[in-house]
C-alpha cells in the first residue's frame, strides 16, 4: 500500500445495505488507481438439508447464483474495477484467505453492530477479520439512528 492509497482493497459483502455502502466507500478510497475485490462466503449446507440430502442443491449452483447476483449488481460503471468472488465455508477464515491470496493492501468491512448479547452468542464476523489479518482492516459502523443510514468508520 503506497501511502493512503491501497492498490487493492477487499470488501465482503453479505447483501445488506450495509455492505453495499462498505463497497461504495471502497470503491471511492481506490480512486482511479485501485482495485476492488468483493467476496461472499456462503455458509456449508449441514448434510441433512433436504436440497443437499436430494441432489437438488449443490455447492456449485448455490455459488453460480450468488456470483449471478453480484455481476448484476456490479454492472454500472462506477464499479468497472471491482471482481467479485464466492466462497463457502467460515466467513471469518474465508475472507482472511481470500486477501493474504489477493494480497490485499485493506478490507472495508461493515459491523452490524448487534450488540452485547448477540454478539456473545453468534460472534462477529468483523471482529475475526480483525484478529486474523494479516493487513489493515477499515471496520465500518452504523451511524446513530437520527436518520442517517450510511456507515460512519470508528
Amino acid at each position: 500500500m503506497s501511502g493512503l492509497h491501497p492498490k487493492l482493497i477487499v470488501v465482503p459483502v453479505d447483501f445488506s445495505e450495509m455492505a453495499f455502502d462498505a463497497l461504495d466507500q471502497a470503491v471511492q478510497i481506490a480512486g482511479d488507481e485501485g482495485d476492488v475485490r468483493v467476496i461472499h462466503v456462503l455458509a456449508t449446507l449441514p448434510t441433512m438439508e433436504p436440497g443437499n440430502l436430494y441432489g437438488t442443491v449443490t455447492d456449485e449452483t448455490r455459488m453460480e447464483s450468488v456470483q449471478k447476483s453480484l455481476s448484476d449488481r456490479f454492472a454500472k460503471k462506477k464499479y468497472d474495477r471491482v471482481k467479485s468472488s464466492v466462497s463457502i465455508g467460515d466467513p471469518g477464515r474465508e475472507i482472511v484467505a481470500f486477501a493474504d491470496n489477493e494480497s490485499a493492501d485493506l478490507i472495508v468491512i461493515p459491523s452490524h453492530g448487534y450488540g452485547f448479547f448477540r454478539h456473545m452468542l453468534l460472534g462477529s464476523v468483523a471482529e475475526r477479520v480483525v484478529r486474523l489479518a494479516t493487513c489493515p482492516v477499515l471496520v465500518l459502523r452504523s451511524a446513530p439512528v437520527d436518520g442517517d443510514s450510511k456507515p460512519s468508520a470508528k
